[in-house]
């Protein structure tokens, strides 16, 4: 049986959908298909996020911006916004089961010194590792209510 795809988009696919991505992925193990794209894609991920990610352990170096046209051709359980350009752009997936919209700030759009647009990136790492925690805990809880006992318990 194949993973469930678990699309998460933005506009820009620098930011927002990567932390997401990343943090989804080490939440959620090999349950999920986890994936990131945008509206109107940077062409790059923002340096600050992979920074912010890497003093967490999660390497987000080899991820690229995507367009979420790339994902056109392929069955998507679950599509997450999490910008609000995002969830009006979005269009439906082929299989498309869920549809959420979170939305967080852009830290790219964090002004000041060095330190204080760090620190804006890391209280949205912060608040977005919250969420998809919670979300790839309430997942992994569904997946072990719909599986039965074993013989005999």
């Amino acid at each position: 049986m194949s993973k469930p795809t678990v699309l998460i988009l933005c506009t820009g696919n620098s930011c927002r959908s990567h932390l997401a991505e990343g943090l989804l992925r080490a939440a959620a193990g090999d349950l999920l298909d986890v994936q990131s794209a945008g509206s109107k894609p940077a062409g790059y991920v923002h340096p600050k996020a992979i920074l912010v990610m890497q003093e967490i352990g999660i390497d987000l170096s080899a991820h690229r911006s995507k367009h979420m046209n790339e994902f056109l051709q392929q069955p998507v359980h679950t599509v997450i916004t999490v910008c609000g350009n995002a969830d009006q752009m979005c269009p439906t997936y082929p299989g498309q089961v869920e549809r959420y919209h979170w939305g967080f700030d852009d830290p790219a759009h964090a002004t000041g010194t060095d330190e204080e647009v760090l620190t804006v990136f890391r209280r949205v790492r912060d608040e977005i590792r919250r969420v998809f925690e919670a979300y790839a805990a309430g997942f992994k809880a569904g997946r072990a209510q719909s599986v039965p006992p074993p013989p005999g318990s």
